[in-house]
């Protein structure tokens, strides 16, 4: 079973300090397409939902690429 990713964290005593910067860069057409989702979906905060699309991928994904014995190719055979 696939653990949900939830989109506000735990309420803790101590607030998180991003301190840690990315940038990257996008084509015309991408931007685009970013822009027409976030207008689409009434998204405000572009940064927080960067932020967490990318990790709630990278959380989904992580109990997917777990390490095997063998490599895929030979426990099909």
């Amino acid at each position: 079973m696939k653990k949900k990713c939830s989109k506000y964290r735990k309420l803790s005593t101590e607030p998180i300090k991003r301190e840690h910067r990315m940038s990257i860069l996008l084509s015309d057409e991408e931007q685009q397409m970013i822009e027409r989702y976030l207008e689409k979906y009434r998204i405000s905060n572009k940064s927080r939902w960067m932020r967490e699309t990318i990790l709630c991928f990278i959380h989904k994904n992580i109990s997917d690429d777990y390490p095997t014995l063998f490599g895929e190719h030979d426990m099909r055979r």
